[in-house]
């Protein structure tokens, strides 16, 4: 339940409390007093979007915030012990919301700081509002569906989610089959052009890291006869005649006659011996290395011609021979894919009538359980209908199924089917008898519809855990006898649960547990929205403006009187 509403800064709205009382709390004011900002307000405390507009003039933020009583075990409990906000066990959460001259907006409950996708998911389950695109909702026939299984979703809820999960795959599966003959033409062009593209790869007998073996190989014999030259004069510096090798052997001669005189020689002598034999072994790899260097210019010419090859297939295929290789190997797969085409969409085929078979089965039994709520939903509008003074209606569910030669098949015929089965749902009426069944939406008048929205409303609150419930001008096009149901039909919905209502009829308001004046005022040369709870003599006086408009005589007065008066006595007889 709603216990307190706070605005600051929203809109025209400066800064309101309003504090609800269980029951029919009602709201009135002249047309642009700002009801329909109060329910812009609580619309931000359930999850709408929110932006700068909703900041009032001049002012840097606005701010919403509720205070709502929760009874044990509500789901609203879990959902928000889930989020991480902890919930006393007076069952009190406050919804906050901050909307800066920026459009950015704070979410806080309970003071932990939440996201707009967790309000969202708390918000349905603290207040349902029911306004006037709900009627206009009535006009559309493709929406007649989601009354039916919202008031069904206990007995549909399992085969809706098996259904939904085969439908899934099912059109995933005919979409990618779809797909595959849209795009057969474009299948033998890309096949021809990966064929010739892993023919040209695989014609150059590629192997890994060759690109890097070449280059240095390449760069070796480009230099070739400067290493030739070079390798022959260091050779010849350490082994000809009066050269390294005979100056290193004439020192290690003269060293070693002398030792017998000097003993101390000996590490000298040793040093002398170790270069000797190293540079007689350098000698003998100059000799091999320059026995290794015969070079042929036509391997130059036959390696730069392999290597602009390799280049060539780089700009086409990778930066790389190993990136070559590797789109090779992908190009392949995909072309052995591409070459089983006929094979693969054999397969397809063979799979999708499978999950058609399946599928229409589900769809048979969602279509079951679908007409059965039908019948019983009916008969509970037509009984509203009947205390909503359309005692002579007679209300019908049609439940049926449109032939398509792109469906799926059952019992022979094939039939249109989308994620939400193969019916087609709408809601029929005849309003007065002798009459045949039409279409709702094309025979219904402005008042008629108020009634049943209303009536299926009624039903749906009973079946749904929300504590508070809104109303916004559902009475639109009513007067009379049915207005007076209605009202008494808000009352009798406001005895389980809270009601916010937002009239022009004072039959409506004649019934109200708490009304509240909507209002506006100028302040300052500035627009102020002003809501008042009304005493008893504050309500004699607003009623009696709804029921005579501007000018309030004393006959309008005393009709407002006697209509409190009889609201009183019909809640106590009806609903004490």
């Amino acid at each position: 339940m709603l216990l307190e509403l706070t605005i600051r800064n929203f809109a025209i709205i400066k800064q309101v409390a309003i504090s609800f009382r269980k029951g029919l709390n009602i709201l009135t004011g002249e047309t642009g007093a700002g009801k329909s900002i109060i329910i812009d307000s609580l619309g931000l405390l359930l999850g709408e979007r929110a932006s700068a507009d909703f900041v009032r003039y001049g002012e840097k933020r606005a701010e919403v915030e509720g205070l709502f009583e929760l009874p044990a075990n509500h789901p609203a409990i879990a959902i928000c012990e889930s989020f991480g906000v902890y919930i006393e066990a007076d069952g009190m959460v406050v919804v906050r919301r901050d909307i800066s001259a920026q459009g950015k907006s704070i979410i806080r409950v309970n003071g932990q700081l939440i996201t707009l996708a967790m309000l969202r998911e708390l918000g349905p389950w603290l207040v349902t509002v029911h306004g006037q695109h709900d009627t206009h909702d009535l006009m559309h026939a493709e929406k007649h569906i989601n009354w039916l299984d919202a008031y069904g979703e206990q007995a549909l809820s399992s085969v809706k989610r098996e259904y939904g999960t085969l439908y899934s795959s099912y059109r995933k599966l005919k979409q990618d089959m779809e797909r595959m003959a849209k795009n057969e033409r474009e299948l033998v062009q890309r096949i021809d052009l990966l064929s010739y593209q892993l023919s040209e790869i695989e014609n150059a007998s590629l192997q890994p890291g060759e690109d890097e073996k070449l280059a240095a190989q390449r760069k070796k014999w480009l230099h070739v006869e400067k290493v030739s030259k070079g390798v022959r004069s260091a050779y010849t510096a350490l082994s000809g005649d009066q050269r390294g090798m005979d100056w290193l052997g004439h020192a290690m001669g003269e060293l070693e006659r002398l030792q017998q005189y000097d003993e101390s020689l000996g590490p000298i002598i040793e040093a002398v011996q170790a270069a000797y034999y190293q540079v007689e072994d350098a000698v003998g790899l100059l000799r091999q290395f320059g026995n290794h260097l015969d070079f042929d210019p036509r391997q130059l010419e036959e390696l730069e011609q392999r290597l602009d090859l390799l280049q060539m297939l780089k700009r086409k295929y990778g930066k790389n021979v190993d990136d070559i290789l590797e789109y090779a190997a992908s190009i392949s797969d995909e072309l052995d894919e591409m070459q089983h085409y006929e094979e693969r969409l054999s397969q397809l085929g063979k799979r999708l009538q499978e999950l058609a078979a399946d599928l229409s089965i589900e769809a048979m039994e969602l279509s079951m359980v679908r007409r059965e709520c039908a019948t019983k939903l009916a008969c509970e509008i037509e009984q509203q209908l009947k205390e909503l003074f359309m005692d002579r209606a007679r209300f019908a569910i049609e439940v049926r199924q449109i032939e398509d030669e792109d469906g799926i098949e059952i019992e022979g015929i094939k039939r249109s089917v989308d994620a939400s089965g193969i019916d087609q749902v709408e809601f029929m009426i005849a309003p007065n008898p002798g009459e045949p069944m039409r279409p709702l939406a094309k025979i219904a008048s402005g008042g008629e519809l108020s009634r049943i929205m209303l009536a299926i409303k009624t039903i749906l609150a009973d079946k749904e855990q929300v504590g508070t419930l809104i109303f916004d001008e559902v009475d639109t096009g009513v007067s009379g006898r049915a207005a007076q149901a209605i009202a008494e039909k808000l009352a009798q919905v406001a005895q389980n649960r809270q009601v916010l209502c937002i009239t022009h009829l004072p039959q409506v308001a004649a019934l109200a547990d708490a009304h509240f004046l909507i209002r506006k005022e100028i302040k300052e040369d500035a627009t102020e929205t002003i809501v008042d709870r009304l005493p008893e003599s504050g309500r004699v006086q607003e009623l009696a403006r709804m029921l005579g408009g501007a000018q309030i005589t004393e006959k309008a007065e005393e009709h407002a009187k006697e209509m409190i008066q009889m609201g009183k006595q019909r809640k106590a007889v009806n609903y004490s």
